[in-house]
Order: C-alpha cells, then sequence, then structure tokens
C-alpha cells in the first residue's frame, strides 16, 4: 500500500491521535469514507444523466 510499511503507518496514526484527539478520529474516518464513497457513485453514473443530450441547446428552454 503506496510503499509504507507498517512502522510508518503506525508512525502516523499516533501523529493524527496527537493533532486531532481520540474522539476526533472516528468522525474524520467516517467523512472520508463518505467522500469516497460519493467521489465512487458519482464515477459509476453513466455521463447521459449529466450530460444534455444531442441535439437539445446546453442553455435550457427557448
Amino acid at each position: 500500500m503506496f510503499g509504507l510499511g507498517a512502522q510508518e503507518l503506525i508512525v502516523i496514526l499516533l501523529i493524527a491521535l496527537v493533532l486531532f484527539g481520540g474522539a476526533k478520529i472516528p468522525e474524520l474516518g467516517r467523512s472520508l469514507g463518505q467522500a469516497i464513497r460519493e467521489f465512487k457513485k458519482g464515477t459509476d453514473e453513466p455521463e447521459a444523466k449529466t450530460t444534455a443530450k444531442e441535439g437539445e441547446p446546453k442553455g435550457g428552454s427557448s
């Protein structure tokens, strides 16, 4: 995983624990997981929903 060993990950987690505190770590993990899910959901949706159909003006109805 990115060339990081167990010791490096432990050091990073300890630094995060010191900086954010024990109560904030689960909240940060939860929000990061939610952001990743939303990103995957957005990339999995077909482009037809996000782009205008061919032949229709992009500016809306006129």
